[in-house]
């Protein structure tokens, strides 16, 4: 018996749409690197990109668990000294809702040529309006 390999032509990718309202961030996040990445095809192979295309709508309606909205943190350096900033998770979501959830997502999936691969085919959006209605996303849910 020989072992099955998919081949990059072979490859079906569907569109999905996820409403974030009332999701807690990180099974939002775990969810949507397991999409993007096609860990639930039968034919998953790691060193293929075999997964699916995602939108997230509503991803300033996220929920986090305990005090995380005010002790989370993240960092961004501008690479000159004394650069450091840092925001607090409600200031992000103040700010930029689609950045907490791509930031969650991202470091769910792998780090190099192929993880970056797969992260271009996340789509974050703040509301409900989004671009892809020709692509028929189905909706996705869990």
């Amino acid at each position: 018996m020989k072992t099955f390999t998919p081949k990059k032509d072979e490859i079906e990718k569907k569109w999905w749409l996820i409403d974030a309202d009332g999701k807690i961030l990180g099974r939002l996040a775990t969810e949507v690197a397991t999409l993007l990445r096609g860990k639930r095809k039968p034919e998953f192979a790691p060193f293929l990109d075999c997964g699916d295309f995602v939108v997230v709508i509503n991803a300033e309606k996220i929920n986090v668990t305990g005090k995380k909205i005010e002790q989370k943190k993240y960092y961004s350096h501008s690479g000159y000294p004394g650069g450091l900033k840092v925001k607090t998770l409600k200031e992000l979501l103040e700010t930029k809702p689609e950045e907490v959830v791509r930031k969650a997502v991202r470091g769910m999936i792998p780090k190099g040529k192929l993880g970056r691969a797969v992260f271009k085919k996340l789509k974050v959006y703040k509301g409900i309006d989004h671009p892809h209605e020709a692509q028929k996303p189905q909706e996705y849910r869990f």
